[in-house]
């Protein structure tokens, strides 16, 4: 079994200001199971009316139902690794939560469910030889699902930390990575904590981006250097306006929805990338209840989804080629390094 990397623990919620003391302690009370980071909080994008949105760089973003998704085919030697339980239906039960573009969110008819996740799991399914069983559940709900077994298995933008080691097992399939993006006239770029000194930062209250720039305005007001002034706000549409008007100058969020912001509208650029996990490194991952015997077959399906090539054109096709990991690895309890 592959050694796994250090992961710690990534979250996303975004709260009103008056709020923000209140809900920052509540959130760490339950940072250990729900985090990293919570899809349908940070984009929170309004489902697209037509068939595609052409971004500004290269990216064409499909968003109609009819996705002419990426497949692959059954390997018969990986499809004998699925335990019986798993496989006896033909099924493997995926859940996922929409709301974010590019990693799951609402096609252009509104009930379809597409992107970078359910791409991953439509490829995982077919390397195992199994039908996806796609089940749509909120971001709260993904544990309770995965702990009752109404779902096997959870793509989901859901990062490996302490809390959930001692719960579930893990299959990683991407890196994780938070985005800094600012107005098209900002000048300069941001990685690390001199690089916000006297700036008015947007954050989510309660999530490991705040914990980050906390820890960065600690080590500006150690330094003597003026610290970043944080802003909170209630919807995502509030924080890209407060950017877009120049009422903040940085918004800290999951990487991804930056880039998709950054190819789809005219006004915002990604000025920094920063792995989820800093100071350390962290990965997104397949997320399994612990021992049921499926992270070893489903790490060993996207190694050979990147080995054949499919795994990065899913990656490439929503915008997220950036985020691709060479090998996948199972982490459990018995194996996780991370603290």
């Amino acid at each position: 079994m592959n050694t796994a990397p250090k992961l710690p623990v990534t979250q996303t919620k975004i709260v009103t200001l008056e709020n923000a003391a209140a809900l920052g302690l509540a959130a760490a009370l339950i940072l250990g199971l729900a985090s990293c980071a919570d899809p349908t909080t940070t984009a929170n994008a309004q489902n697209p009316t037509a068939g595609s949105i052409e971004g500004q760089g290269t990216v064409s973003y499909n968003t109609a139902p009819e996705q002419d998704r990426i497949r692959s085919t059954k390997d018969k030697k990986l499809a004998a690794n699925v335990p019986a339980l798993i496989a006896h239906d033909g099924k493997l039960t995926v859940a996922t939560s929409a709301g974010s573009v590019p990693l799951t969110f609402h096609a252009s008819d509104n009930s379809t469910l597409i992107g970078t996740e359910t791409d991953i799991a439509q490829l995982v399914a077919d390397k195992l030889g199994l039908e996806l069983d796609l089940k749509l559940t909120s971001w709260e709900n993904w544990p309770l699902q995965t702990d009752s077994g109404a779902v096997e298995v959870v793509f989901s933008n859901v990062g490996i930390n302490t809390e959930r080691i001692k719960k579930y097992d893990f299959a990683s399939y991407r890196a994780a990575y938070m985005g800094f993006e600012a107005k098209k006239d900002f000048a300069g770029n941001v990685a690390g904590a001199k690089d916000i000194s006297g700036k008015k930062v947007s954050v989510g209250a309660g999530t490991n981006q705040e914990k980050i720039l906390i820890a960065w305005n600690k080590e500006l007001t150690e330094s003597g250097k003026t610290p970043a002034e944080l802003a909170y706000y209630s919807s995502d549409a509030d924080t890209i306006l407060a950017l877009s008007s120049g009422r903040v100058d940085l918004n800290f969020a999951p990487y991804p929805t930056t880039v998709y912001r950054e190819h789809t509208r005219d006004d915002t650029k990604v000025v920094g990338k920063i792995n989820a996990g800093w100071p350390n490194e962290t990965l997104v991952a397949a997320t399994s209840k612990r021992g049921n015997g499926l992270a070893e077959p489903i790490s060993e399906a996207i190694n050979s989804l990147i080995e054949e090539g499919s795994y990065a054109k899913v990656l490439d096709r929503w915008g997220l080629s950036e985020e691709a990991i060479p090998t996948s690895n199972a982490v459990t309890k018995e194996n996780y390094t991370g603290n």
